[in-house]
C-alpha cells in the first residue's frame, strides 16, 4: 500500500504496525516527501511519548502547516525535539483536543491515533487540496491518500458505484463524498472523521457557507478592501516562500498567476523560478504573455513548448495517477508543467481559487442574468408548464430555454445542461441519477452569482480543479501550493460583497484592481486565448479504433455498467457529425471523452 504512492513521497518511507488494548490490528504507513526538516527528525510516522515512556499519540501527515512557526509559541508546554509541521499537530491535539484543526492554516490530510482513548481521527484541510480516500468494511477502515493504495488492501473488492456514473460523465468527475467504488469515500474539506471500537462520526470543523454568514458583508469602503486584501495576499505568500528547498511558481500569464508570482518575487532577493507551457499553434498560445509579464518581474523563466504528440503521449498515464475517471483534459498540460518545473523546484506556488473566491467565471454573470429575467420567467412558464409544449416556446434561443427550465429552487443558478444530463443518465444501467447539487436552498443566499461561486468552492473546486492539480503535480514529486486558498484570505473573501468583485460589468475586479498594482495593465488585459487538448481530432483520428472498441456491445455486455444500444447511438451520431455549436446542446465531444476516458480507467483496474 505504501509503495504504490512512492511518487507522492520519493524521500523516505515508514511504516509502523501495533495492537491496540482491544485487539484491534493498526497500520500507518507514510511516503515522505522532505520539503520542512530536511532531516531523518522528520521521519513518519511520528509518535509523541509521555513522562514514563508510554506511546500517547502516532501521527501520518501529508501536506504543509504554514502556521507552525507562530503555533510553536503558544505550544510551549510542548517538549520540541524537532523542527517539523508534523510535531506541531501532535502539540496542538494535546493542548486543544478536536478544535486543533482550527489552529492549523495549511493544507493537510491527517490520520492521528490516540493510544488513550483507542480513537482515529481523519482530518482534511478546509478546502480540500490534500485527497483523503477511506474504505468502510464491517468494523474496519483502510485509508489512504490515493485509491491506488486502497486497492492493495487484501479485504477490498473493485465494486463499481453505479449512482455515480453519469454525474461523472456529466462533470467529467466525481464529486461530493462518494467514490468509484462502493464502501469508499473521499472525507469531505473541512471535515474530520472518529472511528473508535469500528463505529464511525463524520464532523465538519469549517464550512464555507458559514463563514459567507458570519459576521456579515464587509462595509468598509472599496479603499480599505482593496488595501487589506493585497496584505492578505501577501501575508499567504510569504508564509508559502518557506521550505528548506527551492520554491518556484507556475505562471500563464492570467491575472492569478501573475499576482501570486508578483507578489512572490516582490519579497524575494533572488530571482523566482517561473515556468509555463507553450503551444505551437500560436493562436491559442499565452506563453509569450507569461514570458512578457516574467521579464517584467525580472523572474528566472523556464518556458516549454509542446505539441500535440507530447500532449498524446501523455495519455496513458491518466489512469495510473488519477485512481477514478477523470476527464479534465487540462490535466495533460497540467502534469506537462509540473514535470518541467521539477526539474529545478520541489515546491510551486499556483493561482488556483482567485475565479472562485473573486468572481471570475462567466457562468458567474449568466446566473447574474437568469435571476434578473426570473420573473419574467416564470410568466412564460406559465401554469402546469403549458408554455413548453407550445411552438413560441420552440422557436426561444438555447440560452433562453436553458432559464425557463431552470426552475426548481434546490438548484437554480446551475443553468442548462439538460440535454447532456439526460443523456447521461440514459447511458448509464440503472435508475435516473439526479445529477446536479440539490442544496442552493440550503445555503440561504439570495443572490444568484454568490451562490453560484459557493457552488464551486464547495464541489467544482475540491473535486476538479485541486484534484487536478494535486495529481499533476505529485506524479512528479512536485508540491504546489495555493496561496490564494489562504485560510485567512479565504474567510476574508467570503465576506467581500459581491458588487465589489463584479464592478463595472468586470469580472475579478478587484483582484485585477490588485494586480495592476504591481504589473502594467497593458500586459494584464488582453482577451483570454485558453488552450484546448484536442479531444474531438483525437477522438474521431488515433483513439478512433479504441473507442469502438470501448463502445463494443462486447465489451459493454461484459462490463454490465452502461446501455449497449444508447452508446453504440450516440457514438455512431458523435463520428459522423461535427456538431460546432457549444450551444446548440448537440457537441457532445466532452460527454464521449468522459466515457473514452473511464473505460481506459476500467481496463487499467478492473479488468
Amino acid at each position: 500500500m505504501n509503495n504504490v504512492m512512492s511518487h507522492r513521497g520519493p524521500d523516505d518511507a515508514g511504516i509502523l504496525q501495533w495492537t491496540a488494548k482491544d485487539g484491534y490490528n493498526i497500520g500507518f504507513g507514510h511516503r515522505r516527501l522532505s520539503v520542512i526538516d530536511l532531516s531523518i527528525a522528520g521521519h513518519q510516522p511520528m509518535s509523541c511519548i509521555d513522562q514514563e515512556g508510554h506511546t500517547i499519540l502516532t501521527v501520518v501527515f501529508n501536506g504543509e502547516i504554514y502556521n507552525y512557526t507562530r503555533l510553536k509559541n503558544q505550544l510551549k508546554d510542548f517538549m520540541f525535539k524537532t523542527n517539523t509541521d508534523t510535531e506541531v499537530i501532535l502539540a496542538s491535539y494535546l493542548k486543544w483536543g478536536d478544535q486543533f484543526l482550527e489552529h492549523l492554516q495549511g493544507m493537510f490530510a491527517i490520520a492521528l491515533y490516540d493510544h488513550r482513548d483507542e480513537r482515529l481521527i481523519l482530518a482534511r484541510d478546509r478546502i480540500g487540496k490534500k485527497p483523503l480516500y477511506y474504505f468502510l468494511n464491517g468494523d474496519e477502515i483502510v485509508f489512504a491518500s490515493e485509491l491506488k493504495a486502497i486497492m492493495m488492501y487484501p479485504g477490498f473488492e473493485k465494486i463499481i458505484d453505479r449512482t455515480v456514473l453519469a454525474g461523472y460523465l456529466h462533470y467529467g468527475c466525481i464529486r461530493g463524498e462518494k467514490s468509484i467504488f462502493i464502501n469508499t469515500y473521499k472525507l469531505r474539506p473541512g471535515c474530520f472523521l472518529e472511528f473508535v471500537h469500528g463505529k464511525c462520526k463524520i464532523f465538519q470543523y469549517w464550512s464555507s457557507i458559514q463563514k459567507y454568514h458570519d459576521g456579515g458583508r464587509i462595509t468598509d469602503s472599496y479603499e480599505k478592501i482593496k488595501k487589506d486584501t493585497d496584505h492578505l495576499i501577501n501575508e499567504a505568500i510569504k508564509d508559502r516562500l518557506a521550505a528548506d528547498v527551492p520554491v518556484g511558481a507556475f505562471l500563464s500569464g492570467g491575472i492569478d498567476s501573475s499576482l501570486v508570482t508578483a507578489v512572490a518575487q516582490k519579497q524575494k532577493c533572488d530571482p523566482i523560478k517561473t515556468f509555463s507551457i507553450g503551444f505551437f499553434e500560436r493562436e491559442k498560445d499565452e506563453a509569450p504573455f507569461a514570458k512578457e509579464i516574467a521579464s517584467y518581474l525580472g523572474t528566472d523563466h523556464t518556458e516549454l513548448y509542446v505539441g500535440e504528440k507530447e500532449l498524446f503521449n501523455m495519455l496513458e498515464d491518466l489512469p495510473k495517477y488519477y485512481d477514478e475517471p477523470f476527464s479534465d483534459s487540462s490535466q495533460i498540460p497540467s502534469m506537462l508543467v509540473a514535470k518541467l518545473a521539477r526539474e529545478q523546484v520541489t515546491v510551486a506556488l499556483t493561482g488556483d481559487g482567485g475565479d472562485e473566491f473573486f468572481c471570475g467565471y462567466p457562468r458567474y454573470i449568466h446566473a447574474h442574468q437568469a435571476q434578473l429575467l426570473e420573473p419574467l420567467a416564470k410568466i412564460l412558464r406559465g401554469p402546469k408548464g403549458c408554455w413548453q409544449n407550445s411552438g413560441f416556446y420552440k422557436k426561444f434561443p438555447f440560452r433562453v430555454k436553458a432559464i425557463l427550465q431552470n426552475s426548481n429552487p434546490c438548484c437554480q443558478t446551475q443553468i442548462g445542461g439538460e440535454n447532456y444530463i439526460e443523456l447521461a443518465n440514459t447511458l448509464v444501467k440503472g435508475e435516473r441519477q439526479e445529477i446536479k447539487h440539490m442544496v442552493e436552498q440550503e445555503y440561504g443566499v439570495s443572490d444568484w452569482m454568490t451562490r453560484n461561486m459557493l457552488l464551486d468552492i464547495n464541489f467544482c473546486l475540491p473535486d476538479d480543479y485541486l484534484t487536478k492539480v494535486d495529481r499533476a503535480t505529485m506524479k512528479y514529486s512536485l508540491e504546489a501550493r495555493c496561496p490564494l486558498l489562504d485560510v485567512r484570505l479565504m474567510e476574508y473573501a467570503l465576506r467581500i460583497p459581491t458588487g465589489i468583485k463584479y464592478k463595472k460589468a468586470t469580472l475579478k475586479y478587484l483582484l485585477k484592481d490588485i494586480a495592476y498594482d504591481y504589473i502594467p495593465r497593458e500586459l494584464l488585459d488582453r482577451p483570454k486565448k485558453g488552450f484546448e487538448v484536442p479531444m474531438e481530432k483525437w477522438l474521431k483520428g488515433p483513439l478512433k479504433e479504441k473507442l469502438l472498441e470501448y463502445a463494443s456491445s462486447e465489451f459493454l455486455k461484459k462490463q454490465d455498467l452502461f446501455s449497449a444500444e444508447r452508446v453504440t447511438e450516440l457514438i455512431e451520431y458523435y463520428l459522423k457529425n461535427n456538431d460546432k455549436g457549444r450551444l446548440s446542446g448537440r457537441n457532445f465531444t466532452n460527454l464521449v471523452w468522459a466515457f473514452f476516458v473511464f473505460q481506459m480507467w476500467y481496463q487499467y483496474f478492473c479488468v
